[in-house]
């Protein structure tokens, strides 16, 4: 068994640096070929800085990805969700570089569990290795729901500074170009890329469509609504804006408070989740021959998934019911 893990593992890692190598090579093949198109030095000096500092027009996909991730990847159809959720996370990471990660916590995991399990049980060891494959979409995810969080945050400003730029005499499309400039991100990045979609030739409403499918918050499509709407009917946006900034901070209050009131309900769903962990640790250093007969013993092995069963139905009873949405 440990043959055959061994040869997975070498040819893993051999396809990916080949892969590393042949995209290397056909990238610096590309730059030659810029470089040898282009006049003097002041003018490669002018593209390098140009193209350093802007973002590209055309994302390039994974076409030099090894035949592992791609084929994980058209199996399941998973380029379009997980581009969605690097692109929402704000990770420059590509599709083909997070199943490599994934697969390299599997397999590390895998080995960690391998050597201390005895051999009839070393099939136990997917269940944690798996828990450690899913690391990496798991801190994609993490870091998705921040940056979210922090657009949320800053959204009500952004409509107030786009209602006094409109009351100040400047067109929408204006107030979005002077947005990256005076906000910080998430909120620079998003707007800018919508400007610049707009800017090149893309129609407004087409832009901020774009905008709101790579930013899934409700208060996102108000907005995206509600310039929509104006611009086809007409009325004043900048009091539209001011209203909307308005309800966002009062649900931001709202959401405060009942945070503060479940806070009793999350912590007593964490101890009561983690007292049964504790107790199983300090008895397998206490009393080891109790604790082996649920890891030996067939009827043990029954009791133990019947027990990690009903505390993962209970965290998650707890957790939905001091979960209240605003």
């Amino acid at each position: 068994m440990g043959f055959f893990i061994t040869i997975a593992i070498a040819v893993w890692l051999a396809s990916v640096v080949i892969w590393y190598l042949v995209s290397n090579l056909l990238k610096n093949k590309d730059v030659d070929k810029i470089k040898s198109r282009l006049g003097n030095k002041e003018t490669k000096v002018k593209v390098k800085t140009r193209m350093d500092n802007r973002p590209a027009l055309i994302e390039s996909n994974d076409a030099h990805a090894s035949m592992i991730a791609t084929r994980i990847i058209k199996k399941w159809d998973l380029q379009p969700k997980l581009q969605t959720l690097l692109e929402q996370a704000g990770v420059r990471w590509r599709v083909a570089r997070l199943i490599h990660a994934c697969l390299a916590c599997f397999i590390l995991g895998y080995l960690c569990v391998h050597f201390f399990l005895p051999p009839k049980y070393r099939i136990l060891g997917l269940i944690p290795a798996a828990a450690l494959g899913l690391a990496p979409i798991y801190h994609i995810t993490r870091k998705r729901k921040s940056r979210l969080h922090r657009f949320e945050e800053l959204f009500p400003d952004v409509l107030e500074f786009v209602s006094r730029s409109m009351r100040a005499g400047h067109a929408f499309s204006v107030s979005l170009e002077m947005i990256h400039r005076e906000f910080q991100e998430p909120i620079a990045s998003e707007f800018k890329r919508a400007f610049e979609e707009n800017n090149l030739g893309l129609p407004l409403d087409v832009a901020l469509e774009k905008l709101a499918r790579r930013v899934p918050l409700l208060d996102l499509q108000f907005f995206v609504s509600a310039v929509t709407l104006q611009k086809r009917t007409g009325g004043n946006l900048a009091e539209i804006l001011d209203k909307l900034a308005f309800i966002i901070r009062e649900r931001f209050k709202l959401r405060g408070k009942i945070r503060a009131i479940s806070a009793h309900g999350k912590m007593t769903g964490t101890a009561l989740s983690s007292i049964p962990i504790v107790v199983a640790v300090m008895m397998f250093f206490t009393n080891r021959e109790y604790v082996l007969f649920f890891m030996y013993d067939e009827i043990g092995n029954y009791l133990v998934a019947a027990a990690i069963g009903l505390q993962l139905l209970g965290y998650f009873i707890i957790q939905q019911i001091v979960k209240i949405e605003v």
